[in-house]
């Protein structure tokens, strides 16, 4: 049962991909969790390591189908790449020391904070660069990415929830933040997933399977139910990218904030 929940689970992280950027994290911490609740207080760190890969995998494919011409905007973007890849690594390196009630709680904070900055403060859900405005849209600053890089690994959400509001505000419609997201994300979880398939299996010392535990665990990410989430995934990417919705870009921004708001509440009541 919980193999086609992964399934469906990876349908709807192929759509949030492609939409929102979100190469799985909001989506896939929970329903790993979930997954893997065998593991107790160890279901949070390997939810994170294997929320990173899929991150990889499906950013790594959206930014490939992605129009030279929209990634265009990232030209020149080399040092803000590396110092996102450097904070990723610092922040898979971070997981694996935390306490896994620490990962969650942020996970949870860290979520709500965003729906609050992106519905109180102005700028996401009509952002200055449209309604005719003749200023081009502002790059991200480079000296952003070693943060942004590490908070997003340390909570396995990949970099779409900073970038996107960033973008947002600096004057991008949703359907080129959420593009540009991707790579931007592909940067930081490479190195993070790097990271945690080289960790010690978090649950080294428990047999697999006999008493309950998931099999399948390589360092800290659980293939098994990575392998599940992809195979839904991949097949919607590349889907989109051929068809893509044409979706009111203010409508496309409340969407983005009601799936925060979804992704808030499911994590809380699915805490420690």
């Amino acid at each position: 049962m919980d193999l086609l929940v992964l399934l469906g689970v990876g349908l709807l992280t192929g759509t949030t991909t492609v939409l929102f950027g979100f190469g799985g994290g909001f989506v896939t911490v929970p329903v790993v969790v979930w997954a893997d609740s065998a593991l107790g207080g160890e279901a949070t760190r390997v939810a994170v390591a294997t929320s990173v890969v899929v991150m990889v995998v499906n950013a790594g494919f959206a930014t490939a189908v992605t129009p030279r011409r929209t990634l265009a905007a990232l030209r020149g973007g080399g040092p803000l790449l590396l110092l996102l890849a450097v904070g990723g690594a610092a922040g898979a390196f971070a997981t694996r020391l935390a306490p896994p009630a620490l990962t969650h709680w942020a996970f949870v904070a860290y979520t709500a904070v965003t729906l609050a900055d992106v519905l109180l403060r102005p700028g996401f859900l009509r952002p200055r660069g449209q309604a005719g405005s003749s200023v081009p849209p502002r790059p991200l600053p480079a000296l952003v990415g070693a943060p942004v890089g590490a908070l997003a690994a340390f909570l396995g959400v990949g970099g779409s929830v900073m970038t996107v509001p960033a973008m947002r505000r600096a004057g991008r419609p949703m359907r080129v933040a959420a593009a540009l997201a991707n790579p931007l994300t592909l940067a930081l979880s490479l190195p993070a997933a790097t990271v945690h398939l080289a960790t010690a299996t978090a649950t080294a010392a428990a047999p697999a399977v006999a008493d309950g535990t998931p099999a399948g665990l390589v360092g800290l990410v659980d293939l098994r139910a990575a392998t599940a989430l992809l195979l839904g995934a991949l097949p919607v990417i590349a889907l989109l990218r051929r068809h893509p919705p044409r979706i009111p870009d203010r409508v496309h921004a409340r969407a983005y904030a009601g799936l925060l708001a979804v992704v808030v509440a499911a994590t809380a009541l699915s805490g420690p």
